[in-house]
């Protein structure tokens, strides 16, 4: 190609051309180089709702206050939340127990704590608290024990989208504190969805 062609528009032309057909070609090469592999993206699992803390042999999971959908909880200053979460007991010999939760944001009460080892966790099995919703972290094949964990007159720090402070207690793990994010709920959601609405009308 001469000087005389890339100046003229037919000489432009020519090199755009060419230009194109690199980035083709370079696109091409991307995909082939890709093929047969698995993206990041497809093997992402979902996120959960809570926290998640090691503690001796004891994997606490998804550790969270739940939102209240019936009418005998109440997320406002003063009323009673539900804490879900999974307490696995990887340990493969030794048997494990929940021996208390606390919060300086709410009085926490284990419900079923007055029950014979209902608090108790056997070796490579889990204790959950919560729906089945806010257990599903824990593998399907591990037996799991459901309880009920309420937080009473909770604070006004217990909010949608703020973490408080819970304290775990167990008999052989020990004691560990943890961050607890409170769920959003689909109030907020919906509440959240109007203003963006209303903004974008005005």
């Amino acid at each position: 190609m001469t000087a005389n062609d890339v100046a003229t528009p037919l000489g432009r032309h020519r090199r755009v051309a060419t230009s194109l057909a690199l980035l083709a070609g370079g696109a091409l090469a991307l995909t082939a180089c890709g093929a047969g592999q698995i993206s990041q993206t497809a093997t992402q699992v979902a996120a959960v709702n809570g926290n998640s803390v090691d503690v001796g042999d004891i994997q606490l999971r998804n550790v969270h206050v739940v939102y209240p959908t019936s009418e005998e909880y109440s997320i406002e200053p003063g009323g009673t939340v539900e804490l879900g979460f999974t307490a696995i007991n990887s340990s493969s010999s030794v048997a494990d127990e929940l021996t208390g939760i606390s919060s300086p944001e709410a009085q926490v009460t284990i419900v079923d704590e007055a029950e014979p080892g209902s608090t108790e966790i056997a070796p490579q099995t889990a204790l959950g608290a919560g729906s089945s919703v806010d257990t599903t972290f824990a593998d399907p094949l591990l037996p799991i024990q459901l309880i009920t964990v309420e937080m009473a007159d909770i604070s006004e720090n217990v909010r949608p989208g703020l973490t408080l402070p819970v304290t775990f207690e167990f008999a052989n793990a020990g004691e560990v504190v943890i961050d607890v994010p409170v769920d959003a709920g689909s109030e907020l959601e919906r509440s959240e969805d109007a203003v963006s609405e209303h903004s974008e009308g005005e």
